[in-house]
């Protein structure tokens, strides 16, 4: 998490650092690709470039980083001691994902409060959903958005993965005509929201 912090592309707006419990492993993302020269073989081995340098250094103040590059050396020797698999750092569109994997696999349990667990942005597209299915150009029009990859990895995924939106053509994935509606789970979220907010 401080890796995440310390390192996430503030300019991009709506991009959240997101948090994943599964069963097995964790995942953790932030908003901001590896800055230009670096590679994921670099940060295995402790090459380290600041994107914020005064969060950076106030966290080193604090005692909660040692020095530059040594966080996800650290991580990997822990891993190893451990006997866990070496956890992944991939870029995923505009974002970085790390998975740690867990010891043991756990129980991941819902607490039934489904409004709690949806985000700002996958609310926004509820909403923009809510009169008819848009298309990916038009959902981001109505949301204000120009950044494709924001969309799709904080809005539009999200939705689909959590069953809210689904396509209007799923057998036709890449279709031109492609569009995107509400299911019956996302209406229902929709009205308590909407209920919840009056």
């Amino acid at each position: 998490m401080i890796n995440a912090i310390v390192h996430a592309d503030y300019s991009q707006e709506g991009a959240p650092i997101r948090v994943s419990f599964f069963y097995d492993r964790i995942e953790i993302e932030n908003p901001g690709i590896l800055l230009p020269g670096m590679t994921v073989e670099d940060v295995k081995q402790g090459v380290s470039r600041i994107r914020n340098r005064v969060i950076a250094r106030v966290f080193s103040e604090l005692d909660l980083i040692e020095q530059w590059g040594s966080g996800f050396r650290r991580i990997l020797k822990v891993a190893e001691k451990l006997g866990l698999p070496e956890p992944e750092i991939i870029e995923i569109g505009m974002r970085i994902r790390v998975t740690v994997y867990l010891a043991e696999n756990i129980e991941v349990k819902s607490s039934g409060k489904v409004t709690e667990q949806v985000t700002p942005q996958v609310k926004r597209l509820l909403s923009c959903l809510k009169k008819k299915p848009l298309s990916v150009k038009g959902a981001m029009e109505v949301l204000g958005l120009n950044h494709r990859p924001t969309f799709v990895y904080d809005y539009l995924k999200p939705a689909t993965d959590d069953g809210f939106v689904e396509m209007t053509q799923p057998d036709s994935q890449k279709s031109p005509t492609q569009k995107y509606r509400l299911t019956k789970k996302g209406k229902a979220l929709l009205l308590k929201t909407d209920g919840d907010e009056q």
